[in-house]
């Protein structure tokens, strides 16, 4: 069944095997009242686009002809991922070790998986779709490349959504990025600095 014909947009990852799985264990009840209620969103709303583009780090899920997975990991400076339209992702596929498994899985098979973690507040989006590898555009690469970032663009990736869901924060185990921890350590010594200031003003004799 393609992406288009599916009866639910949950249906890209409920396949008939997975529906039988939950019916033994006692979860199909609960997933189909989703379904009726209008299963998972298919456009990019404007709150996950805003965590999409919020990212540092990104995982990429292909698969070649024969179903073999791959996993890549895809990082960059906030905002490296850009939403482009409701439907569209796009990033600047950085030059890396060349072993180009991913752009070869998508010649052979364009389905393609996102996975997007936010370890600091224990969130995660997973998101279905198609994938392509698109070389030789300059202008797309130029509009897609961060700014200021030292990096060489090789070739662009641009992400079709099909579903997205997000998950639950259970068993998340909760990280804080060193920019984060600076940041905050940041704000607590500007505020001590105020608060001295403050109490050496106060202690300050009268005349």
């Amino acid at each position: 069944m393609s992406d288009s014909n599916l009866e639910f947009s949950s249906d890209v990852a409920f396949t008939p095997s997975v529906k039988a799985i939950q019916s033994r264990k006692g979860s199909r009840r609960g997933y189909e009242r989703m379904e009726i209620g209008g299963s998972w969103q298919t456009d990019i709303t404007a709150e996950i686009a805003g965590f999409i583009e919020s990212r540092t780090s990104a995982f990429l899920a292909t698969a070649n002809a024969a179903g073999q997975p791959y996993i890549q990991h895809r990082g960059g400076p906030a905002g490296f991922m850009k939403v482009l339209d409701r439907k569209t992702i796009g990033f600047a596929d950085f030059a890396g070790n060349r072993q180009y498994i991913t752009q070869g899985n998508l010649v052979e098979n364009p389905k393609a998986h996102l996975f997007l973690m936010d370890y600091t507040y224990r969130q995660r989006v997973k998101i279905w779709g198609e994938a392509r590898v698109v070389e030789g555009d300059a202008e797309l690469a130029e509009r897609l490349f961060p700014e200021g970032y030292k990096a060489r663009v090789e070739q662009v990736i641009l992400f079709t959504v099909t579903a997205w869901d997000v998950n639950c924060p259970q068993h998340i185990p909760q990280l804080i990025d060193a920019a984060t921890v600076q940041t905050l350590l940041a704000e607590k010594d500007r505020k001590i600095a105020e608060l001295e200031s403050r109490i050496t003003a106060m202690s300050a004799p009268r005349e």
